[in-house]
């Protein structure tokens, strides 16, 4: 076999790998979530913003980039240490990227300080989700 066929057989490995991977995250997507747009602070002006979606569990919130090819989520926040800070309307510059009914809602976790944009609807999912997690002094006792 000629060089010249072996590298023609390892880009089209490489390009099926591509879409395999592509095609994988686009089915993972589809099966819900809600729209969001994320940011991990500090960051300088209205940089930093990634959409995605993102999906509640009993103990996280998992995040997945919309332009991101990793078979799994981005980002994951731990419940049991998220608290909001701060909400905040989008400023002038971030006008650009997010619609007026967008709250931007700052919050803090064991592992850093995000900020996530979210609609009303879904702003209220999130601080329902936030608030009715179990209290830190209950566990479950093991029986003996």
């Amino acid at each position: 076999m000629s060089p010249g066929m072996i590298v023609l057989i390892i880009l089209v490995v490489l390009l099926a790998a591509a879409v395999a991977a592509l095609v994988y995250r686009g089915l993972a997507l589809r099966g819900g979530g809600t729209p969001a747009i994320l940011r991990v602070l500090p960051q300088h002006d209205c940089s930093g913003w990634r959409h995605g979606l993102i999906r509640y569990g009993d103990d996280t919130l998992v995040f997945y980039k919309l332009s991101s090819l990793r078979p799994g989520p981005d980002m994951r926040i731990s419940r049991q240490g998220i608290e909001v800070s701060s909400r905040r309307a989008p400023t002038a510059a971030e006008s650009d990227i997010m619609t007026e009914d967008i709250v931007i809602l700052d919050i803090v976790d064991g592992d850093g300080s995000y900020e996530i944009a979210l609609d009303s609807g879904a702003k209220t999912a999130f601080l329902s989700w936030v608030e009715s997690r179990p209290s830190g002094r209950s566990q479950r006792r093991r029986p003996y």
